[in-house]
């Protein structure tokens, strides 16, 4: 296959940048990132109620969004969404228009996290804000109005990483008990030990490259190059039994594509149901360009569908 000319046609506007993400200090990095990618993702659909708001974290306290949708129902199920970006850049706003497509479209609350990001709070903080949030979702279900036997968990790219890190936590744990996993594009390999065919693709022209890679590592997990720990990378996990349905896109121009796709094989190796679609033509971050790349709507159709289908499963 090719190159898509959608994804050629954002790819180029990237490249053709004055500074690169990784020469700006972080919060201009940040700024920048989300200034080039709201007003080209899918425009807001309006939904019952956004409302942000702060729960206790571990490093103090966490904002997060909270997705109603129009219904009277006090017993919904809920997504926690956690946001891509190198566990650098991203936010909740740049997320938001899929959040409200999913929570419109599923019937489903969404909760979606503002997690503390390197380098200003390097590993292990993200992960141990996704587990406090996840906690604060199931202990409080009752005062929020969600189900907490029907909770999913998900995430684009570092979300991803993320998202299949909770869902191994929760597992060890013995709970939250987690009825989805939906990894878009994920990272589960975080130094790329596993010497996958794709990681070539870190050495071309095609947005996420191996050095952009070096700055989130700089950032996120400094002096670290390989890792057993499955926080930073979830492949590393021996077992990967009783983790819940995993729904897992990527992309076929993605160093990441042969990582999410052998996670999704163990997974099934080990009893565990996976959708796994990868998108031909496309690139690293094409789900976020909603006004621009076609397989945006596809792939997003595709976390819509699998969340039903998880949310109103039978017992």
């Amino acid at each position: 296959m090719t190159l898509h000319p959608q994804a050629q046609a954002v790819l180029d506007q990237l490249n053709a940048a004055p500074t690169p993400l990784k020469d700006l200090p972080p919060a201009e990095a940040r700024a920048t990132y989300d200034r080039f990618i709201v007003p080209q993702n899918f425009d807001p659909v309006p939904i019952g109620t956004v409302e942000d708001q702060m729960i206790p974290g571990p490093g103090g306290d966490l904002r997060i969004r909270i997705y109603h949708p129009e219904t009277a129902d006090t017993a919904l199920p809920v997504f926690l969404f956690i946001h891509g970006g190198g566990f650098v850049i991203g936010s909740i706003e740049s997320r938001d228009p899929q959040c409200r497509m999913i929570c419109r479209d599923v019937g489903c609350m969404v909760v979606s996290l503002d997690y503390r990001m390197g380098p200003e709070h390097p590993f292990p903080a993200a992960p141990e804000d996704c587990w406090a949030a996840l906690t604060w979702i199931a202990e409080n279900a009752a005062n929020i109005g969600v189900d907490p036997s029907r909770i999913a968990v998900g995430g684009d790219s570092a979300g991803g990483n993320l998202a299949a890190g909770l869902a191994l936590r929760a597992r060890n744990a013995g709970g939250p008990e987690l009825c989805a996993q939906i990894l878009i594009y994920p990272v589960t390999d975080l130094f790329f030990e596993q010497g996958l065919p794709s990681y070539a693709l870190l050495d071309a022209d095609y947005f996420l490259t191996r050095d952009q890679m070096i700055w989130y590592y700089d950032c996120y997990t400094p002096g670290l190059t390989k890792t057993d720990d499955i926080r930073l990378s979830p492949c590393k996990a021996d077992d990967l039994s009783g983790l819940p349905p995993a729904q897992i896109i990527t992309a076929e121009f993605d160093p990441l594509r042969d990582d999410g796709k052998r996670y999704g094989e163990r997974l099934e190796a080990a009893g565990v149901a996976v959708e796994y679609t990868c998108m031909s033509g496309m690139i690293h971050g094409y789900w976020h360009y909603g006004k621009r790349i076609d397989a945006a709507t596809e792939a997003l159709n595709l976390n819509i569908e699998a969340l039903r289908r998880a949310f109103h499963a039978q017992p």
